[in-house]
């Protein structure tokens, strides 16, 4: 798998745990500590675990290993490194106060937006119910004649 494949398969994972404000860094150009940083917010320290932990484990089932982890004790901000590829999760006002994206700002930057899965909308399948009344057929009644005497 490519580093830019791999890139995308990280942030796919992150919006399966609902991350946002997801962001990478291109970092080739610049810089020799990685090629990309992947940044993302949470809104807990519990969402901040779900995503670092699903990254870790499908990367892991795909044979990816992981170098180095930080900061799963306070999950304010958890660093995934793979070398090439290094993962910030924070949580919305540590990402704020620490700001990588100004201090990384003379690499590009993408900003990624989650792509909604295709759905089909189905017709439900509905009983049809006659709503219209039988067709009433006016009738003639019928009179007796009557002969009258006299």
């Amino acid at each position: 798998m490519t580093t830019k494949k791999l890139v995308e398969k990280i942030t796919q994972l992150i919006f399966e745990k609902k991350g946002s404000e997801v962001k990478v860094i291109e970092l080739k150009t610049v810089s020799a500590i990685a090629d990309y940083f992947v940044l993302c917010s949470a809104d807990s320290d519990t969402q901040v675990r779900a995503i670092a932990d699903n990254i870790d484990k499908s990367l892991r089932d795909k044979g990816i290993k992981l170098w180095h982890k930080e900061g799963t004790t306070a999950l304010q901000w958890v660093l995934l490194d793979y070398v090439d590829i290094v993962i910030h999760v924070f949580q919305k006002d540590i990402r704020a106060y620490y700001n990588l994206e100004k201090l990384w700002s003379d690499a590009p930057i993408m900003e990624v937006e989650d792509k909604p899965k295709k759905v089909r909308a189905v017709k439900p399948k509905t009983e049809k119910i006659e709503t219209k009344p039988k067709k009433v057929r006016a009738v003639k009644p019928k009179t007796k004649k009557v002969e009258s005497e006299g």
